[in-house]
């Protein structure tokens, strides 16, 4: 659920998976495609196409319980040939998809950023398993679908950090760029001082800055290297590869790989989501 405000911004996800099944039924000719969103690490099955009763419509599915709860709990593909005989789920489902007729049966799940958003089902009624080739059209729906959603998240997440920003008086975003620039300086000019004791007096002074921007009770620290922290902190100030690669002396390949390092440490996927977390956790304030 989202807030009012957020609903505003963002129209359901609900109509993203209504058009996924779209274009699944349209592109694989699978007889029953049917999925839902997952709320409360609960699946509930909403949007359906080839239904010819309302058995499934509405029913929640719990992890590990059915071929659906087996997809929640691995985050994987499963499929079963026959539905009532299979001895790899648990049956807890079987009268409403008894009543439905299906047989054969592909579930995949919709991960976005390592968590299962949803899941989309094909199916058939005969006795023929569906093949390789509709699992795979299955699969390739559940991907784009997972793109769709993940794009969402990233505006929901910019336009909540512009929201922020703007509801900061204009002195205090000054003092906060002020802090930043001069967290960045610091580091500089620590990597050009050989004196081990001043430059750790240096590295101390930076990191008592970086704390300024931790939440109150701050995510335990990631270990990034100094030179990934050099780069986020360029980064943090709107510098490109390019640039943060002449203030720090490194060439833009290494600058990009150190930023890919933080990020994948940090499991974020973009350079803001990076330096937003790295300044939650008290690493750049």
């Amino acid at each position: 659920m989202h807030s009012s405000t957020d609903t505003s911004l963002r129209p359901d996800d609900g109509d993203a998976f209504r058009q996924a099944l779209r274009s699944l039924h349209q592109r694989s000719r699978i007889p029953v495609v049917f999925g839902g969103q997952v709320r409360g690490h609960v699946l509930n099955l909403s949007q359906f196409i080839g239904a010819r009763t309302a058995a499934l419509r509405g029913l929640d599915v719990r992890t590990e319980t059915g071929l659906g709860g087996r997809v929640l709990a691995s985050a994987r593909p499963a499929a079963v040939a026959d539905y009532g005989a299979d001895r790899s789920i648990t049956h807890d489902y079987d009268g409403p998809v008894h009543a439905e007729g299906i047989r054969s049966v592909v579930a995949v799940p919709v991960v976005v950023a390592g968590a299962v958003r949803g899941v989309l089902y094909g199916a058939s009624r005969g006795t023929t398993p569906l093949g390789d080739r509709a699992t795979d059209v299955v699969v390739d729906a559940s991907r784009r679908l997972a793109g769709e959603v993940a794009v969402r998240d990233e505006v929901d997440r910019r336009l909540r950090l512009l929201r922020v920003a703007q509801s900061e008086p204009a002195g205090d975003r000054f003092m906060v760029e002020e802090v930043r620039e001069l967290h960045a300086e610091l580091r500089m000019i620590a990597q050009d001082v050989e004196d081990d004791a001043l430059r750790a007096r240096l590295g101390a002074a930076s990191r008592r800055l970086a704390a300024l921007g931790a939440a109150p009770e701050p995510e335990p620290v990631t270990p990034l290297s100094p030179r990934e922290i050099d780069v986020l902190a360029q980064i943090a100030l709107g510098c490109t590869n390019a640039e943060a690669g002449r203030r720090l002396g490194l060439r833009p390949e290494t600058v990009k790989a150190y930023l890919r390092s933080a990020m994948r440490k940090l499991d974020t996927r973009t350079r803001l989501a990076a330096v937003v977390t790295a300044r939650r956790r008290g690493l750049l304030p």
